[in-house]
């Protein structure tokens, strides 16, 4: 069989071979190969740089005209850029500046069914372009090299500079963009169409669009063009060869390189011959091989004599499978023969063995019995053969009879035949006219829907390939558009982090502020005034900063979800600046843990499915609930702990019995609603929703719990309840958990005895954690109870920031009143080093009461009070209370004997008789 090279490829690629003949066949073959890859190994030398020329976009359209009334197609150049992603165009090939330009980057293509063969558009921002193609496939030659061409721009080489932010969200440095895969991504849409002979090169309409307004240009450039285009003698040969290509450089190779392979007569010419067949491939091949090359042609008159061969071989292969068959015709039949003569064989000498005679007797008597058989086996046989012969006589007979019946049947059906044919004839003449009518319009009617047919098939056709290329070119742009989505990611989350530094900053350049603010009194008069001027310019929250607050990737509201002011508000002039600097603060470390931490916690919680205590959902705990989980995980805590204490409509009764009664907790209730959380919208206006609930949960838990009844501090711990849990019943069933549950006994007592107790327990923990901080406010008398004994009562309520607060409820809730002590001595531990370098009592007193609205980095103080405060078993925490408890309830019963003692001495000293005493009236007169 012949060896024909790939299509697409230039003869100079392969040689074709031949089968394997003789020794001397091979020889010449190994000949014919050497000198081959002698002339291409020489080729390869004297000309290295063609042996992969990159195929340029470049060729005659036609352009629809945007100007003036009547619109027309104007046959235009068009030549891709490479740099710039744009498609030029001019009038001829020849002219040097380009009429005008497409910018592909952001463009989308699109070809219509409904339009005119080969047009397609070219959609960018600002303007959509009509270009139409000679046929079908050029224009879809044209829009797959624009995709290609786009996403080589849109997708640089790893080894091009990128933007490091950029380079972030795009795949590591060792995978490539413009990967293979990605190139032939709209293959599995549309497959790559063959490029068109008509399409590129100069050579495609080398003498167009002569203009009559500039004929010496036009005369100028059809010259060079000609001139160009010329080849010296004997160049005709080969246009792929190395002697040309090295002879003639300049304007000629870069021709070459603009048309690419659809300029290359000799490849072209391989296509069509793997098309047409062998018998005409060979004649013109050779003829190109035996120009140039004498190798060549030798090989080629060997291959022409092989068909010959060929056949001669084909009739020795039938005939030696003929013989084969008779032979093995004749191994059959001697097997036979063998296997017969082997029974005889194994019957002669089972014979011959037998000792006696009489053994031998028994054998010709078995073989006589035998033969006994099989001759009473054939008589029947015999007699079965008779009887089938009998038979088979009368089916003869009947199938007689039957067949003269038939053909009876036969001559009767034909005499219907013919009058029924004779009555066929006698119809037809009276309907032959509007018979022939009727088919005729049918005839018309079938080519009609032919005809139809036939157009729909070419719309079915014409829509599938437009369908096939706007998937690619979907698939395509949404590439692009996910490419551009991670960019604009990566660069969102510089901006953040530009954004927090730039908070920090600003946050300690007012912190510089303040603390000349306190120094002014020791500075210079012009100085002060400066520091002055500098403060109350910080200090203005102007219009462009409010502009510049709406352009922030993650801005911080002025209120949080659940209605808590972000900024504090401050009464005092010199805190003023504090709050601005704490919500920069604030804003920065938002802004840093929104990507980094929140977002991987909140992940997180969703896997999370079922809420079962674990040490992975107390570590969760820990970190914060998420906004959208919290009202879940309070839920699921509260109803773990009373879950028997949830009889069916208990609350309503309860609001019930206290409509009918004035309970006597009622009025402090009222007094205390309107200071309740003053700094959360949601209870600053009395005609909030909240403030009713409110009234009705304080009023169920004094009904609820005689014992305490209402103690100053409910009602805040209940409006957290209310914002977060947001129904009145989850809300009174949480403070029953944080009262009867979570505080010890009499911690809302008459006495508040407990909490005087978590006082004197959170001294001896400030001494063991912070001794050097305790040894300060020691040396200062200063008492942390007046200022932690509220943090206590209301855990941390009107203390910390709305964020960092409700993470503490959040494992407060969970774990219990441990967790409180934990923050309380995170948050000194936050502040140690400001409270040491202060050294007035008075103002440790001062700072203590707002020191603890300045921490706006709620993760270190978490890390604080769980890492930095370990141990912290709940065995200690239970046994200091129980020994404090002791100590503090002795020194109440000596209180009590002493104002027993008091008493009594004072009930003596009335009874005593005054009779050296005056009376008022002795003294008037």
């Amino acid at each position: 069989m012949e060896e024909r090279p790939e299509s697409g490829k230039c003869p100079l690629a392969g040689i074709p071979g031949k089968p394997d003949e003789s020794h001397s066949d091979d020889d010449i073959n190994n000949a014919d190969a050497a000198k081959e890859r002698a002339v291409l190994l020489r080729n390869a030398q004297l000309n290295p740089g063609r042996e992969g020329p990159r195929k340029k976009l470049c060729g005659y359209l036609n352009k629809l005209g945007a100007k003036g009334p009547m619109k027309a197609w104007k046959s235009r150049w068009f030549f891709y850029d490479e740099h710039n992603c744009h498609l030029l165009y001019c009038r001829t090939a020849q002219d040097v500046s380009p009429l005008g330009s497409i910018d592909l980057s952001g463009a989308s293509f699109d070809c219509k069914v409904e339009a005119d063969e080969g047009v397609f558009e070219i959609r960018t921002p600002s303007r959509v372009f009509i270009l139409k193609a000679v046929s079908r496939q050029a224009s879809m030659y044209w829009l797959q090299q624009l995709q290609m061409k786009r996403w080589e721009f849109c997708n640089p080489q790893p080894g091009l500079p990128v933007d490091a932010v950029a380079a972030a969200a795009l795949p590591g440095k060792n995978e490539p963009l413009l990967s293979e895969a990605m190139l032939t991504a709209g293959e599995e849409f549309l497959p790559p169409v063959k490029t068109p002979t008509d399409v590129g090169g100069t050579k495609a309409a080398p003498l167009q669009n002569l203009s009559l307004k500039h004929p010496w240009t036009e005369i100028q450039n059809t010259i060079s063009s000609i001139c160009g285009a010329r080849q010296p003698p004997g160049s005709s040969r080969s246009v792929c060869s190395a002697e040309e290509l090295a002879g003639h450089p300049g304007p000629l190779a870069e021709e070459g390189e603009v048309e690419g392979e659809a300029e290359c007569p000799v490849r072209e010419q391989a296509r069509e011959d793997s098309q047409a067949g062998p018998r005409s491939h060979w004649p013109r091949k050779g003829k190109w091989l035996s120009s140039g090359f004498p190798a060549f042609a030798e090989g080629l008159a060997r291959e022409r004599r092989s068909p010959d061969k060929v056949a001669v071989l084909q009739q020795q292969v039938l005939t030696l499978t003929e013989e084969v068959k008779s032979q093995k015709e004749l191994a059959r039949l001697l097997h036979k023969a063998l296997e017969a003569a082997q029974q005889e064989k194994r019957v002669s000498s089972t014979y011959l063995a037998a000792a006696e005679d009489k053994d031998r007797l028994e054998l010709v008597r078995h073989k006589v019995r035998h033969i006994v058989e099989l001759s009473s086996r054939l008589e029947a046989l015999e007699a079965e053969k008779k009887e089938l012969a009998h038979s088979l006589a009368l089916r003869d007979s009947r199938v007689e009879e039957l067949q003269s019946h038939v053909q009876l049947l036969m001559d009767k059906n034909q005499a219907k035949q013919q009058v029924v044919l004779k009555l066929s004839e006698q119809i037809a003449l009276g309907l032959l006219a509007p018979v022939q009518e009727a088919s005729a319009v049918a005839t018309e009617t079938w080519c009609k829907q032919q005809e139809e047919i036939e157009h729909l098939k070419d719309d079915l056709l014409a829509f599938r390939t437009q369908n096939q290329f706007l998937n690619s070119e979907i698939h395509q742009v949404t590439e692009l558009w996910r490419r551009a989505a991670e960019r604009e990611k990566a660069l969102r989350m510089q901006c953040t982090r530009l954004q927090a530094h730039g908070c920090q900053v600003e946050s300690k350049y007012l912190m510089a502020l303040r603390r000349l603010q306190e120094a002014s009194p020791g500075l210079a008069s012009g100085h002060a005034e400066l520091v002055k001027s500098l403060v109350q310019e910080a200090l203005q929250w102007d219009a462009e900063e409010g502009a510049a607050e709406a352009l922030q990737l993650n801005p911080v509201r002025e209120c949080d979800d659940y209605g808590f002011l972000t900024v504090p508000e401050y009464e005092v002039e010199d805190w003023k600046l504090l709050a601005k600097i704490q919500a920069l603060e604030i804003r920065s470390n938002h802004l840093l843990s929104h990507a980094a931490v929140e977002k991987p916690l909140r992940e997180r919680w969703a896997a999370l499915a079922d809420l079962s205590p674990s040490a992975e959902l107390k570590g969760l705990i820990r970190c914060g609930i998420p906004a959208e989980h919290r009202r879940r995980v309070w839920r699921w805590v509260v109803n773990r702990h009373l879950a028997q204490r949830h009889p069916g409509k208990h609350y309503e009764r309860l609001l019930q019995r206290g409509e009918g009664t004035e309970h006597p907790a009622s009025r402090q209730i009222e007094l205390d609603l309107p200071r309740t959380l003053t700094n959360n919208r949601h209870f600053t206006s009395p005609s909030s929703r909240l403030i009713p609930k409110l009234r009705r949960v304080l009023l169920a838990f004094s009904l609820e719990n005689p014992a305490i009844g209402y103690c100053q501090g409910l009602n805040r711990l209940a409006a957290i309840a209310l914002l977060v849990l947001e129904e009145e019943e989850s809300a009174f069933w949480c403070l029953v958990h944080i009262v009867e549950n979570l505080m010890p006994v009499d911690y809302y007592s008459s006495m508040l005895l407990a909490s005087q107790v978590d006082q004197r327990v959170f001294k001896d923990f400030l001494w063991e954690k912070l001794p050097r901080l305790a040894a300060h406010l020691e040396r200062h008398r200063i008492d942390v109870s007046l200022i932690t004994f509220n943090w206590f009562l209301v855990a941390f309520v009107d203390s910390l920031a709305s964020d960092i607060l409700l993470r503490v409820w959040d494992a407060f809730l969970y774990e219990g009143t441990k967790v409180i002590f934990r923050y309380a001595l995170a948050i000194f531990k936050y502040n140690e080093e400001a409270i040491v370098r202060l050294q007035d009592g008075a103002e440790i007193y001062q700072y203590l009461r707002v020191f603890t609205r300045t921490i706006g980095d709620g993760r270190k103080l978490m890390g604080i009070a769980f890492h930095d405060m370990n141990p912290f078993p709940m065995k200690g925490l239970q046994s200091r209370r129980a020994a404090h408890r002791e100590q503090l309830e002795a020194e109440l019963r000596q209180l009590e004997r002493i104002r027993a003692q008091y008493v009594a001495q004072r009930a003596e000293q009335a009874a005593l008789p005054l009779d050296g005493a005056a009376s008022e009236e002795e003294e008037e007169m």
